[in-house]
């Protein structure tokens, strides 16, 4: 019920900033893909949360929406749209909860006396710990198995999660990869080709890695020779990971090239494939967690010799909340190092490796700026997408030669309505991807900013990609909307000849439904979008059970997508809704900004604003509202539910941030430090104590049913503030029922199998709608 990326959709995109670092997005979107030099291809649209070019089934279910096609025409749904609304769904009482012993922890901190008295759950080694989340799992299950809808809802969900799939392929000196999951399978398998019609052949196939799925695939990266992919494994989908390299003629595994501490590793290829640059992380258990960013380094790793004698290239920052990435130019000349400062800046630097030494091994691009930078390479020139001194991002062409920047060359301004999302070269022409009004808009310009034409879209909704290479014609780009189903098309740069390469087959008639575009003020004023998407017939007299998503983080976008697993909530006559807020990407930086740090009071002040909207407009009352959010979302959705009770009804929150006090010394908290703050420092502290929803719990409030989803094997949010935030709540809330369920062997997206998903989708959707149909006990 998310509207995120998942492992199959991420295959081969990235956020322009870093390959795999420790970024937080949204529930169940991974977060950690492969680098434009790894892929091979443009970088695509960097920040918009839902996407891209694989056709996936799980990519628009509970496990992640994103794009959701295959390579059939859409079906009609074999559950028809009823005009009518099932009987109302009486939810169990309040369940008996768990004993749960609060200390009594106060510390002082600038000046505040701060309580925490479940912090001995944060310790998930301990005995009793363990033995508690079992407990609150079983009694969850207990309470989710019984609601009346969730078995037709997982039948339902079965029929659109098991079915064909396919991504765009990655081509590699006549060879061609890709990604396809079957309708029996649970994970996507990935295949090779000889030629576009040659014969399918298998590369790896992670559903023969465990029998209970726990292991994973990470990203992957063939070699510009096609000769060997470089590939990640994950035990539990969780970011730690393993890298391997495969032999593709001969499908077999090196035992030399395997890389320990690859959690934030793409790899990129030298142009001969005798090796390839990544980012190594140490997995040392006396380094805390929260720490190991900061000991982050660029290596180089030749095949056939011993990783741990890699040559470091970069050393590490000694600073965890930096992180460092590196890509290589496609002809191996230009060695681009990056070191991005949390989500608020980045500095690049580079090296010609055609000149060692001159003038120095690391020549500075762009540092110093509060400002992010992301650089593509095509033949002796760098093509700089930034935001500096332009918040909706512009680009510049730069002679190496010549870094300055007082002599950097302004190709692309800023477009004065829409925000650059990404920028690229495929067939040595500029290829940019806008955001206006939270829709896509792709134009194709010649390298001195002139344009050659407009990419012609079927409506208003998302564009993946397009992704190419900058030295061939042929590229690929999907489109999708709440009610269009995504494709995939296939693309000439030069003469804009474009055909259909794959369409999802879904079980799913969306034509009964309707997208609407809300602009409303906040509370200080400022215009806010949303989307909203309904039946065309249901009445807007406030009877109708919503449910509102929202995130407005780390400059994600949320543009319109294909949900195949919204529409069990559609066709039983819910409204969907999408809050475009402050703190994410829809509107450039400046809108970035307006929700991060200090401000951060704003995107929870967007989201209450769109709630009531919702009701203002007759769309819902409070009594049918459902919301939802995940990862920095769920923070989201903890702070509006602790600061308005009594505007939801039910609340779905996943994989949260919930104790801003204490969330940067777990996980990859600091690395989140230049976007949320620190409670280190004092003006910092007093804006997160002040909505910190952990420490907002009030005793003897009737809050919202709350359904927090938390996953045993998440590493990069710590499940410790889902645990936290339920105890708290189970011991102050006279509302609905507080419900903490734990997924086994998952981590911060989630375990990426079909079944998994169903089981989650289902438990989500039974519970919004046992919640929200205004007869709660």
């Amino acid at each position: 019920m998310n509207i995120t990326a998942t492992r199959a959709s991420a295959l081969w995109f990235e956020p322009t900033k870093s390959a795999e670092r420790p970024e937080h997005t949204p529930v169940n979107s991974i977060g950690t893909v492969p680098r434009p030099a790894s892929s091979g291809y443009a970088r695509p649209v960097r920040r918009t949360a839902p996407f891209l070019l694989t056709l996936s089934a799980v990519a628009c279910s509970g496990a992640g929406q994103s794009t959701d096609p295959t390579m059939a025409t859409t079906t009609t749904s074999s559950t028809p749209v009823s005009s009518n609304p099932p009987p109302p769904l009486i939810p169990p009482d309040r369940p008996a909860y768990p004993p749960t012993r609060a200390e009594p922890i106060r510390e002082r901190l600038h000046g505040v006396e701060v309580a925490d008295p479940f912090r001995w759950l944060e310790d998930v080694k301990s005995v009793e710990v363990q033995a508690w989340m079992k407990a609150e799992d079983d009694l969850t299950r207990g309470v989710l198995k019984s609601l009346p809808e969730r078995d037709a809802i997982a039948a339902r969900l079965k029929e659109l999660f098991y079915i064909d799939s396919v991504s765009a392929p990655i081509h590699r000196k006549g060879r061609y990869f890709y990604s396809r999951r079957h309708a029996t399978k649970e994970k996507s398998v990935i295949y090779w080709r000889q030629g576009k019609q040659g014969e399918e052949k298998v590369l790896f196939d992670p559903n023969t890695w465990s029998e209970d799925g726990s292991i994973s695939l990470g990203s992957w990266h063939p070699s510009w020779d096609g000769q060997r992919v470089a590939y990640k494994v994950q035990q539990n989908n969780s970011d730690e990971a393993t890298m391997h390299v495969l032999d593709v003629a001969t499908n077999k595994k090196s035992a030399v090239d395997v890389i320990e501490g690859a959690k934030y590793a793409g790899a990129s290829w030298t142009p001969t494939g005798d090796g390839f640059y990544y980012v190594w992380l140490p997995t040392d258990p006396s380094i805390p967690v929260a720490d190991r960013p900061g000991y982050a380094e660029v290596r180089f790793h030749k095949l056939g010799e011993d990783p741990k004698k890699d040559r470091v290239i970069r050393e590490r920052t000694g600073d965890p909340s930096t992180f460092v990435d590196v890509s290589l130019s496609k002809d191996g000349r230009f060695l681009l190092l990056y070191v991005h400062h949390g989500w608020s800046s980045s500095d690049v630097y580079f090296r010609d490796l055609r000149k060692p030494g001159q003038p120095s091994p690391d020549r500075p691009l762009a540092v110093g700026q509060s400002a992010h930078y992301s650089v593509d390479v095509h033949k002796d020139r760098f093509y700089v997408h930034t935001d500096e001194g332009a918040p909706r991002y512009r680009v510049f062409e730069v002679n190496p030669d010549q870094p300055e920047r007082a002599k950097w060359k302004e190709v692309i301004a800023e477009h004065p309505e829409a925000t650059l999302e990404s920028s690229s070269i495929i067939g040595g022409t500029l290829t940019l991807s806008y955001l206006k009004n939270a829709a896509s808009l792709v134009e194709l310009r010649s390298l001195e900013g002139k344009l050659v034409r407009e990419l012609p879209l079927p409506g208003i909704g998302t564009v993946g990609g397009p992704i190419g290479l900058p030295d061939e014609d042929e590229a690929y780009f999907s489109f999708e909307s709440y009610t269009a189903p995504p494709e995939i098309h296939a693309t000439s740069v030069k003469t804009g000849k474009t055909e259909l390469y794959a369409k999802i087959q879904v079980p799913v008639d969306p034509s009964p439904f309707t997208v609407e575009q809300a602009f409303f003020p906040s509370k200080d004023g400022t215009r806010v979008s949303m989307f909203i998407v309904r039946r065309k017939d249901m009445p807007r007299d406030g009877s109708t059970q919503t449910l509102l998503y929202g995130y407005g983080g780390f400059q994600i976008s949320h543009s319109p997508h294909f949900i195949s697993s919204v529409y069990p909530w559609l066709e039983r006559g819910g409204t969907f809704a999408v809050a475009n807020l402050r703190g994410g990407g829809e509107y450039g930086e400046d809108w970035h900004k307006a929700g991060m740090l200090l401000k951060k009071q704003n995107t929870f002040d967007d989201f209450i604003a769109a709630a009531e909207y919702l009701v203002r407009e007759k769309y819902t009352r409070p009594e049918h509202l459902a919301i939802q959010g995940g990862s920095n979302g769920g923070l989201l959705v903890g702070a509006a539910m602790t600061q308005r009770p009594d505007l939801f009804s039910a609340v779905i929150c996943a994989v949260p941030l919930l104790d801003m006090v204490r969330y940067h010394l777990f996980g990859s908290g600091k690395t989140w430090i230049s976007e949320y703050g620190s409670a280190d420092d004092p003006a910092q502290f007093k804006a997160l104590f002040g909505y910190s929803p952990y420490h907002h719990v009030k005793p003897g409030t009737k809050y919202p049913a709350l359904l927090l989803l938390s996953a045993d094997s998440d590493d990069r949010v710590d499940p410790l503030h889902a645990r936290k935030f339920a105890a708290a709540l189970q011991a102050s809330s006279t509302g609905g029922p507080v419900l903490l369920r734990i997924e086994k062997n998952a981590g911060h997206g989630g375990a990426d199998l079909v079944r998994s998903a169903v089981e989650k989708g289902a438990d989500q959707y039974a519970f919004a709608l046992a919640w929200t149909r205004g007869n709660k006990p």
